[in-house]
């Protein structure tokens, strides 16, 4: 209870409207009863004192149904949702821990559909509201009480409830934007001064560590970004501090937002829309993260309408929608409310910022998970799966998937056939249920029959070395990427042979009219790791991904000696990434013990062979038979 003395000193605006001030049990029983629907406000802003009493008064109030979007309470909500005829009924958006064994156990109800879509759900009439139990801040002198940290569905639906009744507390943010609601559209209001749910993330293990990696390897300087809820996104944070001028553009955020701020990456001063701006509908996490969004014109906070609304995301340029699955299958089809028929979470805001993203010029839509999960009795499964278990829900479609990252690297689906998709999934699956996997999908005549994984002299799978990965700088500052080859890229091998001259061809197979089908170029992408080694060197080429250039050298029957074969398209040669990549297939031979390179070229190959000659390496020996010279470079220094 709030004393005269608290209430003159810290509410000064509320004089005016004292009438409508109440005690916590009548504001419950005046403004709810049986029968009546109500929304209780979101997330680290649930009004703890108007729902406890709610809780208390329950046996009074039966048949309410409660709706709710993210409850983060430690409040027993269980025990309001029984299961008996007289009992409170729950209908969530998203399933929060709180409430999932109630649903589980159908004793509340899980309403599936779209954050962006649930303001105009109410707004058109379609579920009626009685009351609406909101937690704002003290009105300012024009009488505007803010909704504070969540604005999300809280705002639009408290604008048709029949009765809003508030409780106002002093430890509530004043956050700036469109969230705001007056005095006057307040019926009833309470005073309370209690802490304002905080929300921490577990620590991330050395998974999601290096799943942050990679996600962070795909977003660029002055991108937009969101990150859904959950570990990997807010430990993507730490992976960001290199960047610039990053802009956020996300229905919520965390503490790891205030850090980039501090540290000046992020700036919004690049953002095409709301320049110079955060924009967000509601915020999880610490007090710190409270105290940075209080009265800070950086950030704005919207309505989830306009917040998630695809058609506004869409207008940011390099917009990058993070958001975590459960399970992903091999076509693509991503998972994210549910185990099966058991609904765990809900779908939130992934598929508005999917395609926001998918549609803002040079966007990301990324889907993070990590390979494996741990059951309770111990066991570990695959979260990549060759169909998703019955009863899963397809939140995002095969069509509206891009990228995938696991711990194992990053897939790219979009425009992608089956076949593909099959083997870049594969490719960021945990290695144990790789043979599985592929196994799976040959059944189901998803790839070639012949199909292989990469797999060592012992073997045992090969494991793509991404310490490897690099790039090259050209004279004109485009960059390539530089790599080893991977199974996925047998399509683009076979690209780079057939763009080559009838005369390139002869010059590297002998042949003019040489012919690369799958049984000649599988084999060159399943290399073994520790025996071989191809590198390629990608570079986006007229809208796509092409190999531009390769280098490789194979194992022979010397211990100490590989031969050696380089490809570079003719548009990219005298550009030096022969001479990078010689030099770092030198290095990555040394680290296994090679000592030579040896090789033939026809003797007409002038350019080969002046290239070698001075390539800064000893030609220790050449001979010449039939046309080919056959020589060996020394490596060993």
């Amino acid at each position: 209870m709030i004393s005269k003395e608290l209430k003159n000193n810290r509410f000064p605006n509320l004089d005016k409207y004292a009438q409508k001030h109440v005690d916590v049990e009548q504001a419950i029983k005046r403004y709810i009863k049986p029968g009546d629907r109500i929304f209780i406000d979101s997330g680290c802003s649930e009004p703890i004192d108007l729902t406890s009493k709610l809780i208390e008064l329950g046996p009074q109030l039966s048949d309410v149904e409660m709706i709710h979007f993210i409850s983060l309470s430690d409040l027993d909500y269980y025990k309001t949702a029984g299961g008996n005829d007289d009992s409170f009924r729950h209908n969530v958006f998203f399933i929060s821990e709180n409430l999932r064994d109630a649903v589980k156990r159908g004793f509340a109800d899980y309403t599936p559909m779209l954050l962006s879509d649930i303001p105009g759900f109410f707004e058109r009439g379609q579920m009626h509201l009685k009351t609406a139990l909101i937690q704002v801040s003290p009105p300012d002198q024009f009488g505007f009480c803010s909704y504070g940290i969540n604005v999300d569905i809280a705002k639009p639906i408290a604008e048709v409830a029949e009765f809003v009744v508030a409780e106002i507390n002093p430890k509530m943010p004043r956050t700036l934007g469109d969230s705001f609601i007056h005095m006057n559209d307040i019926d009833a209001y309470i005073l309370s001064d209690h802490d304002i749910i905080e929300f921490k993330y577990d620590p991330p293990d050395e998974s999601i560590k290096k799943i942050a990696k990679y996600v962070a390897s795909l977003i660029e300087d002055e991108s937009t970004i969101q990150m859904g809820i959950g570990k990997i996104p807010n430990a993507l944070a730490i992976e960001l501090e290199d960047k610039k001028d990053l802009g956020v553009h996300s229905e919520v955020f965390s503490d790891g937002i205030v850090d980039l701020v501090e540290k000046g990456v992020i700036t919004c001063k690049k953002k095409t829309i709301h320049k110079g701006k955060i924009i967000c509908s509601f915020v999880m996490g610490s007090r710190r993260l409270y105290d940075f969004v209080d009265n800070n014109p950086f950030v704005e906070f919207h309505p989830v309408n306009y917040c998630n609304d695809p058609f506004i995301i869409s207008r940011n340029k390099k917009q990058v929608a993070i958001n975590a699955a459960l399970t992903i299958d091999l076509t693509g089809q991503i998972n994210a409310d549910s185990l099966g028929h058991l609904f765990y979470s809900g779908i939130g805001g992934q598929v508005d910022f999917v395609r926001g993203a998918n549609r803002s010029e040079d966007g990301k839509p990324i889907a993070v998970l990590p390979s494996t999960a741990t059951l309770k009795d111990g066991s570990v499964v695959s979260r990549i799966v060759p169909h998703l278990q019955p009863g899963s829900g397809v939140v995002i479609t095969r069509g509206d998937i891009h990228y995938v990252v696991t711990e194992w690297g990053i897939a790219y689906l979009f425009g992608k056939s089956i076949r593909e998709r099959v083997l870049q999934m594969i490719n960021i699956a945990h290695p144990d249920f790789r043979e599985e996997l592929l196994d799976q999908a040959k059944k189901v005549k998803y790839v070639y029959a012949d199909q292989k994984l990469p797999l060592s002299i012992s073997g045992r799978l090969s494991l793509y070395p991404d310490k490897y990965e690099t790039t090259f700088q050209m004279k004109d500052r485009k960059i390539i990427k530089i790599r080893p080859i991977k199974p996925t890229d047998e399509r683009m091998l076979q690209g780079l042979y057939y763009s080559l001259s009838d005369q390139d061809k002869y010059m590297r197979f002998f042949s003019r009219d040489r012919k690369f089908p799958h049984k000649f170029v599988q084999p060159l992408t399943n290399i073994d790791y520790q025996t071989d080694m191809i590198l390629i060197g990608e570079s986006l080429q007229e809208g796509e991904q092409k190999i531009v250039a390769s280098a490789a050298f194979f194992k022979t029957n010397k211990p100490s000696t590989v031969e050696l074969a380089i490809v570079v398209k003719k548009d990219f040669r005298r550009t030096g990434i022969a001479t990078f990549l010689l030099n770092y297939l030198v290095i990555i031979a040394r680290e296994l013990n090679y000592k030579f390179f040896t090789g033939s070229i026809l003797l007409e190959n002038k350019a080969m062979l002046h290239f070698l000659n001075n390539s800064g390496y000893t030609m220790k020996s050449k001979s010449v038979e039939y046309g080919e010279v056959l020589f060996t470079l020394d490596i060993s220094k």
